[in-house]
């Protein structure tokens, strides 16, 4: 009587983020396994199938609006609360994908085991995974007749250059999540700061060297999540060099350069990773591996070009 718990959305730039807590009991159904592996009638499926036979389940929904106001960690954590609510059936254990306990400052925190990938290894959690895409997949797909000309349908709120493209000519809904860094000029107070400072100088703001830097690296963040990677480091510093994201998935670590440039057509950005600079994060790889332990794992050297405004990725590679 294990209750899996898994979230959907915590990346896409619109929509709401939603928590999905499965109690399977005896039900004996093939197939589940990590929701983002499954083709979409096989997850449709899959989710009939859950709904029918186990013996509880529940979903936790967080709308952008709320996300905007209280960050997207208590968001995680309200949204894992209000699924678990919904669960009546009895369990003994509970299972959270991940490696944060969303459920620690609660009375049922003691019982939560946190386990990397475990909507691969427990059928549990793959079910809640599962019934938790289904559910924001079909919610996203409402909105087109809602909000049309975005295609919510197909990217579902993730920062694709096509969803980008709408933001710039339509604008912003209610759907979309001001407070993640590539909306953040759609924000109403940004938006009157910058039309004042128009109005007086008749120069543009622009952003510095620094933010647009910042704003690539946090796209990068939430597009190695949606991967399905645990991010360990932002920035970690070392005396070879900084890296600038240390991320874990499928026990392998990863050692992520993002290079950023204003379009796609300046290009450019990844062959900055001259050989020099490939050396310096192969030993600062060795380095992490070296200062926090880690025996006979495997290191990979990974680049991430990121260009336009908002920020998008463009392409994602292993370094040779």
């Amino acid at each position: 009587m294990i209750l899996g718990i898994d979230e959907v959305g915590r990346g896409p730039w619109a929509g709401p983020l939603v928590v999905g807590a499965v109690v399977l009991g005896n039900a004996e159904i093939e197939g589940l396994t990590d929701s983002k592996k499954l083709t979409k009638k096989k997850r449709d499926a899959l989710d009939v199938l859950i709904r029918e036979k186990a013996s509880g389940f529940g979903l936790g929904w967080v709308p952008a609006e709320e996300i905007d106001e209280i960050g997207l960690s208590a968001a995680l954590r309200l949204a894992t609360i209000r699924a678990v609510e919904q669960v009546k059936t009895p369990y003994n254990e509970i299972i959270i994908d991940g490696t944060i306990n969303f459920l620690k400052e609660t009375s049922k925190g003691k019982y939560v085991t946190t386990l990397p990938k475990a909507d691969l290894l427990i059928q549990s959690v793959s079910a809640a995974s599962i019934i938790a895409k289904v559910a924001r997949d079909n919610y996203m797909a409402l909105q087109d007749s809602v909000y049309p000309g975005y295609g919510f349908t197909s990217h579902v709120g993730y920062g694709t250059a096509t969803h980008r493209i709408a933001i710039e000519k339509i604008g912003v809904t209610p759907l979309h999540r001001l407070s993640f860094a590539p909306l953040a000029k759609y924000r109403p107070e940004v938006a009157t700061t910058t039309v004042l400072k128009t109005k007086i100088t008749s120069t543009p703001t622009l952003k510095t060297t620094k933010q647009n830097g910042d704003s690539a690296e946090s796209v990068a963040i939430e597009y190695l999540r949606d991967l399905g990677h645990d991010i360990l480091e932002r920035n970690w510093k070392t005396k070879f060099c900084e890296i600038d994201i240390v991320s874990l998935n499928d026990q392998t670590f990863y050692f992520t350069e993002v290079k950023y440039r204003k379009t796609a057509q300046q290009g450019g950005g990844l062959a900055a990773i001259t050989a020099k600079k490939q050396q310096q994060m192969r030993f600062a790889a060795e380095f992490y591996a070296a200062s926090h332990n880690l025996k006979a794992v495997d290191l990979r050297l990974t680049a991430i070009a990121v260009s336009g405004q908002p920020p998008v990725v463009g392409t994602y590679l292993e370094i040779e």
